[in-house]
C-alpha cells in the first residue's frame, strides 16, 4: 500500500505523525510526505522521503507579513483562542492550503497513493484523497474537537473542488485523535495512542543525575520565533525563587537569547522532550498539543500556561483532568510552582492519565486497522 502524508508546514505538525509513518513503513508499506517551508527539516531528519509541494513557501514569513500589514490581527487571534473559537484559524490557515493545493495534486496523481493522511489544518489534503477517489484519513493533534474546523477549511477550497469537477466530502474517511479520551468533551474519530517524537539528540550526561525536584519549562517551537523570549524570560526570574532545578527546552532558540540565567536553571536549544520527561517531576509549558501529550505520556503535572491558537483547548482538558493547572502568563508566581510539585492529587491524576494513554491501540494496531478496511483494489 502507498500512503500519502500531507502535513501543515512545521515542526508540531510533523512530530505528531512520524509515529504512525514510521508503524506504516514498519509494516512493509510504502509512504510519501508531502509539505513545504518549515516542515521539510523535520521530515527528513525523521527518515522519511519528502517532496517540496510549495517551494519557497515559509508559513511565518506569511503569517508575519499578514499581521504586519493588519497590525489588530495579532489581538484579534488572541481573543478568538482565548474564547475557544476555531474561526481564525480557518482564516489563517485557508490561504495555506490554497498555496499547497497545486503541488499536492500533481504529487498524489503522479505517486498514485491508496491513501492520504492529513493533519488537522491540511484541508489540501482531503482535495488530494477525493481527486484520486481513495479514502482521507484525518489526523487531529490535540484537544480542539475538529469537526467545526474540518468543515470550515474545507469551505475555504471549495472553488478548487468546483474547478477539477468534484464533490466535496461532507466528513473525512476517519478521523484519529490521539487526545486521552477523559481530557476532553468527545473523542473524535478513534482513539489511538500518542507516542511521543521530537527528534533525536546526544543527551547531556547530568540528564540521569539529580539531586532534588526538576522542572521541564518548553515554549515549543513558534512562540519563541514569534514573541521573543519574553515569557521565558518572566518564567527563569520566578523559578530563581525555589529550591528546584529548572530545565528550559528553547525550541531551537541559543541560551544566550536569555541574557544570565539563576544557578538553579539550565538552558539548552534542542532537548528531545519525551527523553526529558523522563527525568522531571513537572513541566511549565505553553499549552503546545505535542508538549501537553508527551507529559501525558510521561505522566507528570503540568502547568499550562497558554498564549493563542489551540493553547486554551489544551489548558482546559489539563485544568479539567485535574492533572496539572492552568494560569494567564502573567498570573505565575513562586507559590504556583510549589503547589506544581506539592499537590499529591495532581501525581494521582497524571498517573492515571499516562495509565489511559497506554491502554489506547498504538500506531502498529492503527495501521492494521487501517488496512485492513481500505485494501486497494489491485
Amino acid at each position: 500500500m502507498r500512503v500519502l502524508f500531507v502535513l501543515m508546514p512545521g515542526a508540531g505538525h510533523v512530530f505528531p505523525l512520524v509515529p504512525l509513518a514510521w508503524a506504516f513503513r514498519a509494516a512493509g508499506h510504502d509512504v510519501m510526505v508531502g509539505t513545504c517551508g518549515e516542515g521539510l527539516t523535520p521530515s527528513v531528519n525523521a527518515g522519511l522521503p519528502v517532496v517540496d509541494i510549495a517551494p519557497g513557501f515559509q508559513v511565518q514569513d506569511y503569517l508575519r507579513q499578514l499581521f504586519t500589514k493588519d497590525p489588530g490581527l495579532p489581538a484579534q487571534e488572541h481573543e478568538a483562542a482565548r474564547h475557544r473559537q476555531v474561526n481564525f484559524a480557518v482564516i489563517l490557515f485557508g490561504p495555506v492550503n490554497r498555496r499547497l493545493a497545486d503541488g499536492l495534486l500533481r504529487l498524489a496523481r503522479a505517486w498514485q497513493p491508496d491513501l492520504v493522511i492529513y493533519d488537522e489544518l491540511g484541508a489540501a489534503g482531503a482535495l488530494a484523497a477525493t481527486s484520486l477517489n481513495v479514502p482521507g484519513i484525518h489526523h487531529d493533534c490535540g484537544f480542539v474537537r475538529t469537526r467545526n474546523l474540518w468543515r470550515g477549511l474545507q469551505e475555504t477550497l471549495a472553488d478548487l473542488y468546483d474547478a477539477h469537477g468534484l464533490t466535496r466530502p461532507t466528513e473525512p474517511a476517519v478521523t484519529l485523535d490521539p487526545a486521552p479520551p477523559s481530557m476532553v468533551s468527545e473523542p473524535d474519530g478513534w482513539s489511538v495512542r500518542y507516542v511521543p517524537y521530537s527528534g533525536g539528540a546526544v543527551l547531556p550526561d547530568w540528564l540521569s543525575e539529580r539531586s532534588g525536584p526538576r522542572i521541564a519549562v518548553s515554549l515549543g517551537t513558534v512562540t519563541p520565533a514569534v514573541e521573543g523570549p519574553g515569557l521565558m524570560r518572566r518564567i527563569v526570574d520566578v523559578a530563581a525563587g525555589l529550591d528546584a532545578e529548572f530545565v528550559l527546552a528553547l525550541g531551537g532558540r541559543p541560551p544566550a537569547s536569555l541574557g544570565d540565567l539563576p544557578p538553579n536553571v539550565r538552558a539548552f536549544e534542542w532537548l528531545p522532550m519525551n527523553a526529558l520527561l523522563s527525568t522531571c517531576d513537572a513541566i511549565i509549558h505553553h499549552g503546545g498539543a505535542g508538549t501537553a501529550l508527551t507529559a501525558a505520556v510521561a505522566g507528570v503535572p503540568q502547568l499550562v500556561l497558554p498564549n493563542g491558537a489551540d493553547r486554551y483547548h489544551t489548558a482546559d482538558g489539563v485544568q479539567k483532568r485535574g492533572n496539572g493547572l492552568a494560569a494567564e502568563p502573567d498570573e505565575l508566581d513562586t507559590s504556583m510552582l510549589e503547589r506544581l510539585l506539592s499537590d499529591q492529587w495532581l501525581r494521582v491524576a497524571a498517573r492515571e492519565v499516562q495509565a489511559e494513554v497506554r491502554a489506547l491501540p498504538s500506531p502498529a494496531e492503527t495501521v492494521q486497522r487501517l488496512t485492513s478496511m481500505y485494501k486497494p483494489l489491485a
